[in-house]
């Protein structure tokens, strides 16, 4: 059974449903979903720029994985200490707070004389970026119920967006500027960031009185007691830990000598990723729509077709396919990525902070493994084995999603 709710967590629920009682219109739905895609970009500019930022700041090839998997271990310690604060303090305070801390980490890693320092700045910001974690449910306490799940999408396709237009705006930039540039640009929109949604955002104060470490001390018990919350953050995970090899591992094989593309060339092979955040928006609809267990098992599976696809294009220098691969796996870990929110988002709206909090983290504690894997598995064997090792976890999720189909078979049989 999920745990008691407080009479204070009732109190933020009640807060949180009048909030969203006249919905949330599409001029802020559009704010919402500009500043969460501008927000996690800075989780991925330097994916594709290990190969330059690794030899400049000292780092080997088997390490320079690093450079991404610090991000995203402070992304997830973010996640597990920041996001749940999103019950507990004013959001839109909270929000420019942890934006205004990602600008000082962007600005370390424009500076960065060596490794020690770039790992450090990296770091922060990843804590930084986890704003992006508290504007999703935001717009989610927003929305009406009837409308969740496309409001959801909507701001997703926004994020996602951000994630996919990251690597191709990185390359350009550090093409034409070096790989300095980005983190210094980046710093700048940030705070023209900060200054818009001070302006826009509406103020919400969580009605509940629990403290900072009651939030806490509540994250084991939501963990514990609601197995939705434990079978989606598994599913995404693993998807999440496949995109994150795939992603890590792609630059290295497509600026190698079968294909030998420039960083220009890297970017606009990320932008066919891109495309994969279109799916979002029809993923809230269909999540709206009761389709989440049918559409989940068919993403899970795309997905591992989409490794074998990649594996065996990326080592016969068939780019189109290897593209082909990559708008695959990406929309339908996003598709996948929509259904589960919905889910998480209906189990508990006072705790929605924290719910969405511990479900990212588990997707970012694997996706940092994934990127440091990456860059080992390329380095042993090549693309070959990185693209096998990334369909690992892809299968062990279908495997788990077998569990749920027979589980929902055996109780409409009884």
């Amino acid at each position: 059974m999920p745990p008691e709710t407080s009479l204070a967590e009732r109190a933020s629920s009640a807060s949180a449903a009048g909030s969203s009682e006249g919905g949330l219109s599409g001029g802020m739905t559009m704010v919402f979903a500009l500043a969460c895609g501008l927000v996690v970009a800075n989780l991925y500019y330097a994916q594709p720029l290990i190969g330059l930022i690794g030899p400049d700041v000292g780092m080997s090839l088997r390490l320079a994985g690093l450079l991404v998997t610090l991000t995203q271990l402070g992304y997830g310690a973010g996640l597990v200490l920041l996001v749940p604060l999103a019950d507990l303090v004013e959001n839109r305070r909270l929000i420019c707070l942890t934006l205004s801390g990602m600008v000082v980490g962007l600005i370390g890693a424009a500076v960065a004389p060596n490794a020690g320092a770039f790992l450090a700045a990296s770091l922060v910001i990843g804590l930084g970026a986890v704003g992006a974690q508290i504007l999703v449910p935001f717009a989610a306490n927003l929305a009406t119920e009837a409308t969740r799940g496309r409001v959801v999408g909507n701001v997703m396709a926004g994020l996602l967006a951000g994630i996919m237009l990251a690597r191709p705006v990185s390359s350009f930039v550090s093409h034409q500027f070096g790989w300095r540039a980005i983190f210094g640009v980046s710093a700048a929109v940030m705070l023209v960031l900060v200054a818009l949604l001070r302006w826009r955002l509406p103020r919400r104060q969580p009605g509940g009185q629990i403290s900072y470490g009651g939030i806490l001390a509540s994250l084991w018990p939501l963990v514990r007691d609601y197995p939705p919350l434990r079978r989606r953050g598994f599913y995404q995970a693993m998807l999440f830990m496949t995109f994150s090899m795939f992603w890590t591992g792609v630059p290295l094989v497509l600026s190698g000598s079968l294909f030998g593309l420039s960083q220009n060339g890297i970017a606009v092979f990320a932008l066919a990723g891109a495309g994969g955040a279109l799916s979002a928006p029809l993923a809230g609809r269909m999540a709206d729509r009761g389709w989440t267990t049918p559409v989940t098992g068919v993403s899970i599976a795309a997905v591992i077709g989409a490794m074998l696809l990649a594996g065996w294009a990326g080592g016969a220098g068939a780019l189109v396919a290897l593209a082909v691969a990559a708008v695959v796996a990406d929309a339908f870990i996003q598709i996948s990525l929509v259904m589960s929110q919905r889910v998480i988002y209906g189990l508990n709206p006072a705790a929605r902070g924290r719910l969405n909090g511990v479900f990212v983290a588990f997707m970012f504690v694997f996706g940092a493994a994934g990127s440091a894997l990456a860059s080992i598995t390329y380095d042993i064997g090549g693309w070959h084995l990185t693209a096998l090792t990334a369909a690992i976890p892809a299968v062990l999720a279908l495997v788990a999603y077998g569990t749920e189909l027979v589980g929902v078979r055996g109780s409409s049989s009884r």
